[in-house]
């Protein structure tokens, strides 16, 4: 049996969801919100999680690096993340915490079970038709504490409270934002963000 920790935060879509792939012979499904995936990775010893990425880049210290780091119970969790090739950023953040698979959001169900299978058994799964959005992803002037910074100002937060989140100076976010500014070319923060927004990078 393969072990299968389902994280959404939504929990109408994480139960239907959750409920289709336990009708597999194969698989015995466990799922979690994202506030509570660490503590359930615990509990279950899952082989692997699948994550919804839109809700992980919600929180201030994306969790995504506390299932593939590793823990008091030894190795990290082998992830599959779910995305799209349109969110390049996602597929950054997947990529640097060491996601060892990716599955097109848009794609069949058919392939969410071969990534599943294939993540299980410790190979790299990669849907055909997030190329792009890899490609797109390696070209990105940011870097990931720089998306960090950039997610939350295009959340609506203030220096202060961006400073408080990520535990950080106020006048090192202000270096952050400056920097941000420049490398994507705007004139302000508010055009930092909607260039960043309209290249998926947020």
């Amino acid at each position: 049996m393969i072990r299968v920790l389902l994280v959404h935060d939504a929990c109408l879509l994480r139960m239907a969801l959750a409920e289709q792939l336990a009708r597999e012979p194969d698989l015995e499904v466990f799922h979690a919100p994202w506030s509570h995936a660490r503590g359930r990775q615990r509990s279950v010893r899952p082989d692997l999680c699948v994550v919804d990425l839109d809700d992980e880049a919600t929180y201030a210290q994306a969790p995504l690096g506390d299932l593939t780091g590793p823990s008091a119970l030894g190795r990290g969790c082998r992830v599959l993340v779910l995305a799209t090739a349109n969110r390049p950023g996602q597929l950054r953040r997947a990529a640097e915490a060491d996601a060892l698979g990716y599955v097109n959001k848009a794609s069949a169900p058919e392939r969410l079970l071969a990534g599943i299978r294939q993540v299980a058994s410790g190979k790299r799964f990669v849907d055909d038709s997030l190329g792009f959005g890899f490609l797109k992803a390696a070209q990105m002037p940011l870097t990931q504490r720089e998306l960090g910074v950039l997610s939350l100002a295009a959340r609506g937060a203030s220096i202060a409270e961006i400073a408080t989140s990520l535990h950080l100076s106020t006048g090192t976010v202000r270096n952050y934002m400056a920097a941000i500014t420049r490398k994507t070319g705007a004139r302000n923060r508010i055009d930092a963000i909607r260039i960043s927004q309209g290249e998926g990078w947020v």
